[in-house]
Order: C-alpha cells, then structure tokens, then sequence
C-alpha cells in the first residue's frame, strides 16, 4: 500500500465512526492535513450532533481516537483526530 491511500483510509475510517454516530449524516465533513510522521484529521458535524461524536466527558471522542491511533499504528504513521466546533 501506498502511503497516499493509508492516508484516506484513516480520514475515511474518521468519517465512517462519525457517520454512524450523527443524525445528519451528510453535514459530516473530514479533511486532512499530512504532516511528514503525523497527520491531522479534522471533524466537523452538525451543531446539534456535536454531542453526540463528543460522548458523555468526551468518552466517544477519547473511543474515536483510541481507534484511530490504534489504525495509524499498523501503517507506522501518528494520526490526531481534532474535533471543530
């Protein structure tokens, strides 16, 4: 694999977690900024579903990223989820 679509991959896993959690869906945006070792995936959703990707004391946000470091480990890169208001 080419680091071009492990990249995806982990910004297309973000977007799958965050897809499922939300209820509106099509107001869910990832980007994805590359750094050299570490990229940075922003989330942004839909006011009223802010809550929802964030969890109680920001457990589902901590589950999220849990996942995604556990992912970006297995194609030796430092992924970090941000989640924007």
């Amino acid at each position: 694999m080419s680091n071009d679509s492990n990249g995806s991959t982990m910004r297309e896993l973000v977007e799958y977690m965050a897809k499922a959690l939300v209820d509106e869906p099509d107001s869910v945006v990832v980007s994805e900024i590359r750094g050299e070792q570490t990229s940075v995936i922003e989330l942004k959703v839909a006011k009223d579903d802010l809550g929802k990707v964030i969890g109680k004391q920001g457990r589902t946000a901590r589950a999220m990223r849990t996942i995604l470091s556990a992912a970006s480990t297995k194609i030796r890169k430092r992924s970090v989820l941000e989640i924007l208001e």
